[in-house]
């Protein structure tokens, strides 16, 4: 980083860097372009950001994030409530929703669970999605989870926890690319995984 710049430019540069696929020569290239083009990116997305830090929470039925609470899923009285998708992060989320061909409920985990990161059913949102299928409407569980020794471990682990009578747990078919996360996935893979999706 430059001498000259001051410490607003180099704290804007460590911030971006923290973004995930940016390093700190995509931050200085990124904080240079808001910065040349102040009036039109700068100042629009230091509103942006301070308007979504202010209004976005999380859903408090799924755990997505949006403006309102139940979010626009949840309180979508047209969805299928007896069918849930699960999901790590809110990007499968919208990757699945992209796709147009679920039109059930979801569930933000909010992870994966992971030994090697100490990351255990605690740290995620197990307990409510037990809880959810426990309240007697839900008859299927779509785990649509990554492909990763992690994403198998949660998917063998809520499989276990949910199991019961009337209740169906599914998980995607393997069109979903081991290794693969579902928001970098076409949306005609989306489909065709959904669709051949099996018990788990």
């Amino acid at each position: 980083m430059a001498a000259s710049a001051g410490p607003e430019i180099e704290r804007l540069i460590s911030l971006l860097a923290k973004l995930p696929g940016l390093g700190p020569r995509s931050a200085r290239r990124a904080a240079l372009a808001l910065l040349k083009r102040r009036e039109q990116l700068l100042v629009p997305l230091a509103a942006s950001l301070a308007e979504t830090a202010d209004k976005v929470v999380s859903c408090s039925v799924c755990g997505a994030p949006d403006t309102r609470d139940p979010c626009a899923i949840c309180a979508d009285g047209s969805r299928d409530n007896g069918l849930i998708c699960v999901v790590e992060e809110a990007g499968a989320l919208w990757a699945m929703e992209r796709s147009g061909a679920f039109r059930g409920k979801y569930h933000v985990l909010g992870g994966l669970l992971s030994a090697l990161d100490g990351v255990g059913p605690d740290q995620l949102r197990v307990a409510e999605l037990v809880g959810r299928v426990r309240g007697g409407e839900v008859r299927e569980v779509v785990l649509a989870l990554p492909a990763t020794v992690d994403g198998q471990t949660t998917a063998h682990y809520i499989a276990e926890r949910i199991s019961g009578p009337g209740v169906e747990v599914t998980s995607l078919a393997r069109g979903v690319p081991v290794g693969g996360e579902l928001d970098w996935l076409d949306d005609g893979t989306i489909v065709q995984a959904l669709r051949a999706r099996r018990p788990t």
